[in-house]
């Protein structure tokens, strides 16, 4: 959420900033400030009559005690609680509207950003490792190799649940387990608390990461509940901080999450449907961390190589895109997209996103801290990233892995999980 002070402040700065989104957010904006300056306002008048409802309280017993009519200044008690009454339901409303205006409003893109429109115009930053050249065969798709190998049954699943639901089956299923293990592992070992989460949150939760109120239709809520099914451990992750302030000499705090994520996918008919690349529910591997404002930004170029680092373990080429501002999600002010080279596609794909919030979700969900008891508590800084998103890497270790009978060769830092070298038809 962002500060209305600054709104306040510079309107034209933050129509300016959001401009470079792409959206026109000026109306709002200026709905925004006339609803600030009513509640200041009523906040004024309130605050003025409850001060005369006080005065007139501390001149009653004088007056009674010198005999005097006292009624006109009862009357006017009276009056002035209804007034205050009004006020008071007049400035709850305002108080509404401004939030749900706030809550509407997406982050604003940090300067150093690229200008653009869409993913056309994000600029690469590095890569690292050479796209495999399969020599003397034609590379398959990893939804034809699961087929093959007997290891992805999404026709089943479909009769199971319906579109976009895949049943892994022997080695595909033990591979699916061994990433995550392998992504866990590696994770804590570099510093991480791992969590296990709730896979269900409440509404509050999803409004404080910014799911709420914005993306509801992409979200699948429990029926007769206020609960949700989360679209990643981000959520209940940087939930489990919310209302509190945190010691300002314990940071950065470093969560890393394993959890099944489910997202309806709301307007991606036709993209990526086939496969584990876009999924109704899928396994992931978060990584979150809480940071002092000042640090967040060394802080999300060492959350994006930890991310890189579980792909660098596994072999699998890929590249860093930072979003140009038209590419950037709601609640962002930087990201990193990293790309894993996909044969079947040609290109690179994204398995993970490594994002600064800088105080939009900590204003959301109040999440403050304080470096001494003395001190002024003021917001942290959140960032999250992909450790990776699991389906989306056994896709890319089919693919990239593959042989030319078949066989997909297991990546060395998996066997130890696997319990064998390679995946085979016969297995």
């Amino acid at each position: 959420m962002l500060d209305i002070k600054w709104i306040r402040s510079d309107p034209d700065g933050v129509k300016a900033a959001l401009a470079r989104r792409g959206g026109r957010y000026d109306e709002t904006i200026d709905r925004l400030l006339a609803l600030d300056e009513e509640r200041r306002r009523l906040t004024t008048e309130s605050e003025s009559m409850k001060a005369r409802q006080n005065a007139a309280s501390r001149e009653i017993p004088a007056l009674k005690k010198s005999g005097q009519d006292v009624s006109p200044l009862l009357e006017e008690m009276k009056r002035l609680s209804e007034q205050i009454k009004e006020r008071a339901g007049q400035l709850a409303a305002a108080e509404a509207s401004q939030r749900e205006l706030l809550l509407g409003l997406p982050n604003r893109p940090n300067a150093d950003i690229p200008d653009g429109a869409d993913d056309r115009e994000n600029a690469e930053v590095r890569r690292w490792g050479e796209p495999p050249a399969f020599e003397g065969f034609e590379p398959k798709a990893h939804w034809d190799l699961g087929a093959a190998l007997g290891i992805l049954d999404p026709e089943r699943a479909g009769k199971v649940t319906g579109a976009r639901f895949h049943f892994y089956r022997g080695l595909g299923a033990r591979l699916e387990r061994s990433v995550i293990n392998y992504y866990l592992n590696t994770h804590t070992e570099n510093g991480y608390t791992e969590i296990f989460p709730p896979f269900m949150v409440n509404r509050a939760s999803m409004t404080g990461t910014g799911q709420l109120p914005k993306f509801e239709e992409d979200a699948f809520k429990v029926a007769d509940t206020d609960y949700f099914l989360i679209p990643t451990a981000e959520v209940p992750v940087t939930n489990l901080h919310r209302d509190e302030i945190l010691e300002g000499a314990a940071l950065p705090l470093k969560y890393c999450a394993y959890s099944a994520c489910f997202r309806g996918e709301a307007g991606s008919a036709g993209r990526d449907t086939r496969g584990l690349i876009r999924q109704h529910q899928f396994n992931k591997v978060e990584l979150v961390q809480f940071a002092r404002p000042e640090e967040s930004y060394a802080v999300l170029e060492s959350l994006t190589r930890d991310a890189e680092r579980v792909l660098q373990g596994l072999g699998l080429p890929y590249r860093v895109v930072c979003l140009c501002a038209g590419d950037l999600g709601f609640s962002a002010a930087k990201t990193y997209d990293i790309e894993v080279w996909l044969p079947s596609y040609g290109r690179y794909c994204e398995i993970s996103s490594c994002s600064n919030f800088e105080d939009f979700q900590a204003r959301r969900a109040s999440i403050r801290m304080k470096d001494s008891a003395g001190d002024k508590a003021r917001f942290v800084h959140t960032l999250n990233g992909s450790g990776v998103a699991i389906g989306r890497t056994v896709a890319a270790i089919l693919e990239n892995y593959q042989n030319a009978d078949g066989s997909v060769t297991v990546p060395e830092a998996l066997r130890p999980y696997m319990g064998c070298e390679r995946i085979a038809p016969e297995d």
